[in-house]
């Protein structure tokens, strides 16, 4: 006799990085076939839409308004196919009942009025409401099984092992993110990836109701496998020794300039636009840093000790670098190149403070890539700047 649920499977999609920076860490949906109706459909918790009223604004202020939909999972494939994507399909082994509750929670979250959520990168996003939805299933066992199991990577490393491919991104991404996403988690916690669902629930096995051991997933299918894309790291590399040895060779090419060309006419002007170019693109980033930090609702960029050395405070280099680079009145110059001495020694002695406050746990934050990107380059500035007037004005008689 045919009990309700016999006429269902349920399927978890995991679905690989796409192109856009928002789609590298992958994508998960809930498919449910039907065999009485002849239909299979995905239903899928991360859909939003650039069209979305003030969405960029809600966005910049950490308010994002995601989604639940539901489709034919056909399309979706297609569609994942089409853009490259792996898809890998894990058939749930389930008893009847619990896939009748899997369907009717997942329709209900369908409904108008409970499709919309407020996302969150790691804590309520696309996998973490696909895992909700098996822990219920499950009575708790998923939760019982790793909810304090320890991770082997922090939030940090885990993003890390999506973004290493792209060095801005890599970069700047880790500058934003405060020092909240290097605490200790839970393997619990991992399965904001989807790949991490993925992994844990292949061999997961669970007690039934009449008391059986059996495994959750009965069947493992790789529908696509994506041609050329960067793979996801299984460690994440260290990052800091790349941006340290493009600081050092920077400031090394500066040094030596200063020294071979420093008597040369056009030198300074030279010297001050790198400064000010220098002053933009950190006080662009840190400008931002400082908005997040103080104005919205990205929580992931709280705690941040990078603001201590790389914040607005940069964009007043490109006025100071300018100043002394073009204008011919040399207390002016004389001035700017002051405030410029100053303000490298602060960066430089910020980024001391952060290394030093690492000591303490509550302070520790894995900033090493900002660091030493930002210490060598504030040095070499500071050292290179004339520390008194007259040397400023045996610049000035050397370039007339």
């Amino acid at each position: 006799m045919q009990r309700p649920g016999d006429n269902l499977t349920l399927k978890i999609a995991v679905i690989g990085p796409g192109d856009e920076l928002y789609f590298w860490w992958g994508h998960i949906g809930l498919v449910v076939l039907d065999s009485e109706r002849g239909t299979e459909h995905f239903f899928d918790w991360g859909v939003f839409s650039f069209e979305n009223e003030n969405f960029f604004v809600n966005f910049a202020f950490g308010r994002l308004l995601y989604s639940c939909m539901v489709s034919q999972a056909e399309l979706n494939y297609n569609h994942y196919i089409k853009t490259n994507r792996d898809i890998t399909l894990y058939t749930l082994d389930l008893p009847p009942n619990k896939k009748e509750d899997v369907l009717a929670f997942a329709e209900n979250n369908m409904l108008p009025e409970n499709r919309d959520y407020m996302y969150h990168h790691f804590r309520d996003n696309c996998a973490t409401r696909i895992r909700d939805i098996l822990d219920m299933a499950l009575d708790g066992q998923l939760y019982a099984a790793f909810g304090k199991e320890p991770s082997r990577f922090t939030l940090r490393q885990h993003v890390r092992r999506h973004t290493w491919f792209n060095p801005f991104f890599d970069w700047i991404l880790n500058f934003w993110m405060g020092q909240d996403i290097d605490r200790p988690i839970t393997v619990w916690d991992d399965m904001f990836l989807p790949s991490e669902i993925g992994m844990r629930i292949k061999d997961f096995r669970y007690i039934d109701v009449s008391g059986i051991e059996k495994p959750l997933v009965n069947s493992v299918e790789v529908l696509h496998t994506s041609q050329g894309r960067p793979a996801v790291l299984d460690v994440p590399r260290r990052q800091w020794p790349r941006e340290l040895v493009v600081s050092l060779s920077f400031s090394a090419i500066l040094v030596f300039a200063h020294f071979l060309w420093g008597k040369r006419k056009y030198f300074r002007a030279f010297f001050g636009i790198v400064q000010s170019t220098i002053g933009l693109f950190f006080g662009a980033a840190g400008g931002l840093l400082f908005f997040l930090t103080f104005f919205t609702d990205h929580d992931y960029a709280y705690h941040n000790s990078n603001i201590l050395f790389v914040n607005p405070l940069f964009l007043l280099v490109i006025p100071l670098g300018l100043i002394y680079g073009f204008v011919k009145n040399d207390k002016k110059r004389f001035l700017a190149a002051r405030l410029l001495k100053v303000f490298w020694a602060y960066v430089f002695l910020g980024g001391l403070l952060t290394m030093v406050i690492k000591l303490l746990p509550v302070f520790y934050q894995q900033n090493q890539v900002t660091q030493a990107l930002v210490m060598p380059l504030a040095l070499a500035l500071f050292f290179l700047m004339p520390g008194d007037y007259s040397t400023l004005k045996r610049e000035t008689s050397c370039t007339r």
